[in-house]
């Protein structure tokens, strides 16, 4: 909704509003303002949009959470590193569905700009050995199988690494 850097523009004048507040004597005004101010700094390392689009994504509602990231409209300037990162994560999973190409492409880059979760870099790289599974990468797709398999460590997809497996022995 914001630019990144308005998002703390408006926090560091909620503070000095809240600093007004304390001078005052109006104790809990400044600190209710003081937890205003944080929900912005919050939304400046956590934009609002990706947390609607993964809540619809829980749901199995991949329309909703397109219609969400649609509302970011330059995600360079709106979103930090990670997020942007976290933005091309979810575009992938939303494109996978019908154009492959353009999915490896949302993944690669979001593994290049950073995901700060290491089985959320374990389900990008294991898209894209099913991506390169379809496209007969043998190779890459082993490589990307058993990197994935090195980040899961609470055993989470270890299902989809055994289907991922024994469909490559088919290639």
């Amino acid at each position: 909704m914001f630019n990144k850097y308005i998002k703390l523009v408006i926090a560091a004048g909620i503070l000095v509003w809240a600093v007004f507040q304390f001078i005052d004597g109006n104790i809990m005004n400044g600190i209710s303002i003081v937890l205003l101010a944080g929900i912005f700094v919050l939304f400046y390392f956590k934009n609002e949009f990706i947390l609607l689009a993964f809540l619809q994504l829980r749901k199995q509602n991949f329309v909703g959470a397109s219609k969400w990231l649609s509302y970011i409209k330059n995600p360079s300037t709106a979103l930090i590193k990670k997020q942007q990162g976290y933005y091309n994560f979810l575009q992938g999973i939303m494109v996978s569905q019908t154009n492959m190409n353009q999915a490896e492409k949302y993944f690669k880059k979001a593994l290049s700009l950073g995901l700060s979760m290491k089985h959320d870099i374990a389900m990008a790289k294991l898209q894209l050995a099913g991506i390169a599974m379809s496209k007969r990468r043998k190779r890459e797709a082993t490589t990307l199988i058993s990197e994935a398999k090195k980040l899961d460590t609470q055993n989470v997809l270890t299902d989809q690494i055994k289907m991922l497996k024994q469909q490559l022995k088919k290639i």
